[in-house]
């Protein structure tokens, strides 16, 4: 990064944002799981996931600081709506790195495990992630990411209209079915 110039800094942050966009937007909820350092680019790695596992090895922080540069893939961004603009000014003023608890504290990290436990306590998450319904966890991932960006009028219709299109699933129809037949309901991931 040394040599390059405005033009090629920009593209450079641009291909890095929009990979994170394409994070994002994956139709299943991603998990970061994070057993070391999440520092700058990484750090904007994990908070362009759904949320953040953490083990009690975790250190996170935006150090770009410390090299007179910025965030460059939406850290500056993506932070403060996560933590707050207090916190996300602190962290990317100062270049500290914060350990899980405060992380957790913050509002960064959802959960913390110790090390050896991390990756078994994600995968459970996930597996109870899997068992949901596709249609209903994309329409609530949607809602929630885009709904923070808009009025609470807006994002309430906004859910309303998902809420429209979840009811015409195949899931939605199975797992309604299955509580009313008190049985497991074996969702399948389509729409009808």
């Amino acid at each position: 990064m040394l040599k390059i110039g405005p033009l090629e800094g920009r593209q450079f942050s641009r291909t890095g944002q929009e990979l994170l966009f394409r994070l994002e937007s994956l139709p299943v909820p991603v998990i970061a799981c994070v057993n070391g350092f999440a520092l700058g680019g990484g750090m904007e790695f994990a908070m362009a996931c759904d949320f953040i596992y953490a083990s009690e090895n975790a250190k996170f922080g935006q150090p770009e600081i410390n090299l007179a540069i910025i965030p460059g893939y939406g850290g500056t961004q993506r932070l403060p709506r996560l933590v707050g603009k207090g916190w996300a000014k602190e962290l990317c003023m100062t270049g500290e790195m914060i350990g899980p608890q405060v992380a957790k504290e913050i509002g960064l990290v959802n959960k913390i495990f110790p090390p050896d436990r991390l990756w078994e306590e994600t995968m459970k998450t996930a597996k109870i992630l899997a068992s949901k319904g596709r249609v209903s966890l994309k329409a609530v991932k949607d809602c929630i990411g885009r709904g923070v960006d808009v009025d609470l009028r807006d994002g309430c219709y906004m859910e309303s209209d998902a809420f429209g299109v979840v009811m015409t699933s195949e899931d939605a129809k199975e797992g309604l079915g299955a509580f009313l037949e008190k049985r497991k309901p074996e969702f399948k991931g389509g729409l009808l």
